[in-house]
């Protein structure tokens, strides 16, 4: 752990943080005193953030029967803890600004992640979908923050990326000294989000566990990492698809137990949703 980059972050003040309207609906659904209306009504409060969770509430991800038109009625059909990360995902998009093809390909990266995540955790039954969905949410996030911090370094990576095929984490250490990894894992942390998360978030790329590692971790980290190879694979939020990944033979995909022809199922399955509801999720 990079304890240096964890102060600067933990002391910077210009950092993107999570809207309140996220932060008030954690909060409530935490106090276990929490009802349809009381969190409906935090959730008006916000516009946009309504807006969004009503539109992805009624994407082909949830599997809803029904036209879903109103939050109380949308809090009531997916659960409280489908709404809390659809809250978070609602309102995380705001980091993303300015919308620029950068921040438009990163945004489309991360949420389909999050959505794919959410569809392996759902059919292997391997971890949690909430906690699913926010790792694969939140894996590149730090991507987002190194952008923020320095434009123009980050502009050089992706064009490292771009112009001679390197992977992202490759080139970012020829111009930046830390990962996105690192800078991920410790603004999920400011952010006073599950430790698990922040540690899935670090291990991501590199998944160097130790025997005193949960097995949880391990298992939430495993499909962050299987879901970002899903996106890579299908092109969401690159220039290209990388046709050729080996996604069973990764670690992730050892780790879980997946065999190739499980693998290419789940990932049929979710380029399918995602072409489906494509438009949701980027307006």
């Amino acid at each position: 752990m990079n304890k240096e980059l964890e102060n600067a972050i933990m002391r910077a003040a210009d950092l993107p943080t999570i809207p309140v309207v996220a932060i008030k609906v954690m909060q409530l659904i935490e106090s276990e005193s929490a009802t349809a209306d009381e969190l409906a009504k935090i959730v008006a409060s916000d516009p946009a953030v309504a807006a969004r969770v009503l539109k992805i509430s009624n994407s082909s991800f949830y599997g809803c029967q029904r036209q879903i038109q109103t939050l109380s009625s949308a809090i009531v059909v997916l659960g409280f803890s489908t709404l809390r990360s659809l809250v978070v995902a609602a309102s995380v998009k705001q980091v993303y600004r300015p919308y620029g093809l950068t921040e438009k390909m990163l945004w489309e990266h991360s949420f389909a992640a999050g959505l794919a995540a959410r569809i392996i955790a759902g059919q292997t039954r391997a971890v949690n979908e909430e906690e699913a969905f926010l790792a694969g949410l939140f894996h590149d996030i730090g991507k987002i923050i190194m952008n923020t911090l320095d434009r123009n370094k980050f502009h050089e990576v992706m064009q490292h990326c771009y112009n001679e095929g390197r992977s992202f984490p490759e080139a970012e250490k020829g111009v930046f000294a830390f990962g996105h990894d690192e800078v991920g894992a410790y603004v999920v942390k400011k952010w006073n989000m599950p430790d698990t998360l922040s540690l899935a978030i670090l291990q991501h790329h590199r998944m160097d566990f130790g025997i005193e590692d949960p097995p949880g971790l391990v298992t939430l980290t495993a499909v962050a990492s299987l879901a970002d190879q899903f996106c890579l694979k299908l092109g969401i939020g690159a220039r290209a698809p990388k046709e050729d990944l080996d996604i069973a033979g990764s670690k992730a995909g050892r780790l879980l137990r997946l065999p190739a022809d499980r693998i290419n199922a789940l990932l049929e399955t979710f380029g399918t949703a995602f072409e489906t509801d494509r438009a949701l999720f980027m307006s």
